[in-house]
C-alpha cells in the first residue's frame, strides 16, 4: 500500500511539475525540427555531449559537403571527421554514423538508406528498438528521431537537464542514470498522452535545468518548484 501511495505521489508531482514548467516557458512549445526521421537520426547522433549550436554547424556542413546519406555513409571517414569537427569526438561519431548508415543500407536491401518513415507503422516499443539495435543508438536517440522528426511519434527523449530536474524533484532516485529515466519517467506521466503533450513535458523540464536549476548554484529562491522540491528546501534551509 505504501509503494502504490508513493507511485500516485509520483504521478501527481510529475503533472505538477508539467502543469507549472509549461506555464513558466510558455507552452504548448513548437517543434523545432521538421527533419525526415533519418536525418533527425544523424542530427540527434551528432548532438551527443555538444552543444546545439555546434551540433547545428557540423550538421550543415555534412549536408552541404555531403548532400545525401549514401554520399555520407561511402565517403573517407577522413572527410567525414573533418566535415564534424565542430562537433565534441569527430573522431568518433564519423565511424559510428558511417556504420549506422551502413547497417540501415544492409537491412532496407537498398543502395541508398532508406528513408526510415516505415518506424510510423510500428508500435513505438518495436520502432525504438528497431533503432536501438543500431551501432551507437540509445534510448534517448530513439526517442529524439521519432520525437523531433516529422513522424512526431509520442516517445520522451531524457536530456542531462531533464534528468537532472526529475532527479532534485525526486521524480527519480539519486542513482537512476539517464538509460534507466527513459523507462521510469514516461511510466509517470498519462499513456495516452500525445507527441505534442510528451514534447512539452521535455522541452519544460529542459528550459527548467537550463534557466533556474542549474548543474551549480541552481537558483532555488526563484524556482516555482520550490514548495515541492527536497533538494531546493534542504539547499535553503543548510
Amino acid at each position: 500500500m505504501q509503494q502504490l501511495n508513493n507511485q500516485s505521489k509520483s504521478h501527481q508531482l510529475a503533472l505538477l511539475a508539467h502543469a507549472r514548467l509549461c506555464a513558466e516557458y510558455g507552452a504548448p512549445f513548437r517543434f523545432f525540427s521538421d527533419k525526415d526521421p533519418l536525418s533527425e537520426l544523424v542530427s540527434a547522433l551528432l548532438s551527443h555531449r555538444t552543444k546545439n549550436a555546434d551540433s547545428h554547424r557540423a550538421y550543415q556542413q555534412l549536408r552541404a559537403a555531403l548532400p545525401t546519406w549514401e554520399a555520407v555513409r561511402d565517403a573517407p571517414t577522413a572527410d567525414v571527421q573533418t566535415l564534424l569537427r565542430p562537433c565534441t569526438w569527430p573522431e568518433q561519431k564519423a565511424p559510428r554514423i558511417q556504420a549506422v548508415l551502413r547497417e540501415i543500407s544492409q537491412r532496407c536491401g537498398t543502395d541508398a538508406p532508406c528513408a526510415l518513415d516505415f518506424l510510423a507503422d510500428l508500435p513505438v516499443p518495436e520502432a525504438r528498438a528497431w533503432l536501438e539495435s543500431l551501432p551507437g543508438v540509445g534510448p534517448k536517440t530513439s526517442a529524439a528521431t521519432l520525437l523531433f522528426s516529422n513522424l512526431r511519434i509520442a516517445a520522451m527523449p531524457v536530456d542531462s537537464h531533464h534528468h537532472r530536474v526529475a532527479q532534485r524533484l525526486g521524480l527519480i532516485g539519486p542513482k537512476v542514470d539517464e538509460k534507466a529515466a527513459h523507462v521510469l519517467l514516461p511510466a509517470l506521466l498519462p499513456p495516452g498522452w500525445s507527441a505534442q503533450q510528451l514534447y512539452d513535458h521535455h522541452e519544460a523540464l529542459m528550459y527548467h535545468g537550463q534557466k533556474c536549476c542549474f548543474f551549480q548554484a541552481p537558483a532555488c529562491p526563484r524556482c516555482v518548484m520550490l514548495d515541492h522540491c527536497p533538494t531546493g528546501q534542504a539547499r535553503l534551509n543548510a
